[in-house]
């Protein structure tokens, strides 16, 4: 097989050629003519030296240039390395030197910060691919490397995770058509970018593999930008990550999301008051769901085939979900476990870290550091990270829990809950809230918060402050950084 060339193929057999793969800015490009202009592509990067097995780094904003790197890469049997562009000098040249990378493509920004490879600006290849002749695609096996991704380093050095050829064929049938039921007639927007796990199945895997389209947004996803694009385009699949809804919900018009058939939610916990109001937002329902780099998309999600609110919904089809305690013991239903998963997009080894890759995946199940806790309707509730928990008076608490209760208060748009010293050395929960309103009396706010946890929760689960803050320290996939929160400077 080869990914890129059974793409064209599908395409062809499908009666797709014609029409629109992807909306860039003013740019509308048809499946045909990006599949003829990826085989042009290749020849290029056979030029610049690449070929089977050749590491190619893909460090552009989501664009065509994005999409036509990736896919001339795989047509030669290549494996492309995605980059964040936005990531620093030395983040880059971790990736360059763990993944043995010999091209990079790139915006011109970044031309001058890799001298030691063959270079390409995302524009050069699409110029020069134009006038080239199609290469011939490279026999690949299924199991055989397509692409590496890293991590987001929340929990420490950036890990390149390995993806098969096979795998992004099986992110559409499994979590985007069987269960989200996006066909040939959807047009995706996706908050998260391509270089993502989740970004690009929303928009990469989706869109090629049904012959619809999706709309590509190569800068910051400001909510007017988003709001503007879904109006314009017609999109019908909203993508993004809980604090990107929680920034459309308080700052754009409910009438640019009238064709909007749902909206996904990943990335990070969903709490069920942000979805409720941005549900009522889009008059359309929210779907949220659980991922992770090391499954390639999502592995459970809530969609068509059975909404229930405040859920990640049920596995994938071909994926299986395991609650267990610490000792490895399944747990009953209603009782919180850490999530395994096993199933057929999970990676199969850690670039380079064979005792990482041990201790992750074990007997063919991936430890996600997911917890959760299984619904008797089959159905999961996503409760946080188990590396992600609070100290407080000997007491382990889930930041999460509380963050959710605050997040009720209809003054709340963003929050998060840390556990701090205070004058005495003793440490206690402090509450970092981001207004709806900018004049919000902290006074006012932080009493009626105070009451609300108080109704809801254990008292030492209780906030002992509420700080107001202008926004909340996250990375680019937003999710929240709250070691950064503890710091001293950050407060």
């Amino acid at each position: 097989m080869n990914m890129a060339a059974d793409l064209a193929r599908r395409a062809a057999r499908a009666g797709w050629r014609d029409r629109p793969a992807y909306h860039e800015d003013d740019r509308t490009i048809s499946h045909g003519r990006l599949h003829d202009l990826a085989a042009g592509a290749a020849t290029v990067l056979a030029e610049a030296g690449a070929g089977p097995g050749t590491r190619v780094l893909i460090a552009l904003p989501d664009s065509v240039a994005w999409v036509t790197a990736f896919l001339a890469t795989a047509r030669l049997g290549g494996v492309a390395v995605l980059a964040n562009p936005a990531l620093t000098a030395a983040d880059h040249a971790h990736m360059v030197r763990d993944a043995r990378v010999e091209v990079a493509v790139t915006g011109p920004e970044l031309a001058g910060r890799f001298p030691s490879l063959a270079h390409l600006t995302g524009e050069q290849l699409l110029d020069r691919a134009a006038a080239a002749p199609p290469a011939r695609p490279a026999e690949r096996a299924p199991d055989d490397a397509l692409y590496i991704q890293y991590t987001s380093g929340t929990t420490g050095t950036p890990k390149g995770v390995v993806h098969r050829q096979r795998d992004p064929e099986l992110y559409y049938t499994g979590a985007g058509a069987q269960v989200l039921g996006i066909g040939p007639d959807a047009v995706n927007l996706s908050v998260s970018k391509l270089f993502f796990a989740y970004g690009f199945g929303n928009s990469l895997a989706f869109p090629l593999y049904s012959g619809g389209c999706a709309v590509l947004v190569a800068g910051p996803p400001r909510p007017e930008t988003v709001a503007g694009q879904v109006a314009r385009h017609g999109v019908t699949h909203l993508h993004a990550v809980p604090s990107a809804y929680a920034a459309l919900a308080a700052a754009t018009d409910p009438a640019a999301f009238a064709g909007v058939r749902a909206a996904v939610s990943a990335g990070e916990r969903l709490a069920p008051a942000l979805a409720a109001r941005f549900a009522e937002h889009l008059q359309a329902p929210v779907y949220d769901q659980l991922g992770s780099t090391e499954t390639g998309h999502a592995f459970c999600t809530d969609g068509v085939t059975g909404h229930v609110p405040g859920t990640v919904g049920r596995p994938v089809p071909g994926f299986e979900v395991q609650l267990r305690d610490r000792d490895g013991t399944p747990v009953a239903d209603g009782s919180e476990g850490e999530l395994w998963v096993r199933g057929p997009t999970v990676m199969p080894y850690y670039l380079n870290r064979p005792e990482e890759t041990a201790r992750t995946l074990v007997d063919g199940w991936l430890a996600t550091r997911d917890r959760a806790v299984r619904n008797p309707d089959g159905t999961y509730t996503h409760r946080g990270r188990t590396d992600d928990m609070e100290m407080v008076g000997g007491i382990t608490v889930a930041p999460t829990e509380v963050e959710e209760v605050l997040a009720a208060h209809p003054e709340v748009r963003d929050v998060a809950v840390a556990s701090l010293p205070n004058a005495d050395g003793a440490t206690k929960l402090r509450a970092f809230v981001v207004p709806r309103s900018p004049g919000a009396s902290a006074q006012v706010l932080e009493a009626e918060l105070t009451a609300l946890a108080r109704s809801r929760l254990a008292p030492f689960k209780v906030p002992r402050s509420v700080q107001l803050v202008d926004s909340l320290p996250r990375t680019a996939t937003g999710k929240l950084q709250r070691f950064l929160i503890r710091r001293p400077a950050a407060r």
